[in-house]
């Protein structure tokens, strides 16, 4: 099973509609909330070079926010992350 770490707010719609996605096939992820942990988004910024949340990785691999989450599941490439 893959290893899955989202960093995200508590009010970011984004961020809930990642969840629901990887919710919805039935994966467990990591969840860092960076509205109330100043270092996780200091981490999640090295990892990812980015500041908007969310933040998805995979298996270390970064995947980006949920339109790239979104893309990878229309195209089938997610469902193959996810079993590695």
């Amino acid at each position: 099973m893959a290893n899955i770490i989202i960093y995200s707010t508590a009010h970011c719609p984004y961020c809930a509609w990642a969840k629901q996605l990887l919710d919805k096939k039935k994966v467990s992820y990591q969840e860092f909330l960076i509205d109330s942990d100043p270092d996780k988004k200091i981490e999640m910024e090295r990892l990812s070079g980015r500041r908007s949340v969310p933040q998805i990785f995979i298996n270390n691999q970064p995947i980006g926010g949920f339109d790239n989450l979104s893309a990878l599941d229309k195209s089938g490439q997610l469902d193959k992350l996810l079993t590695k």
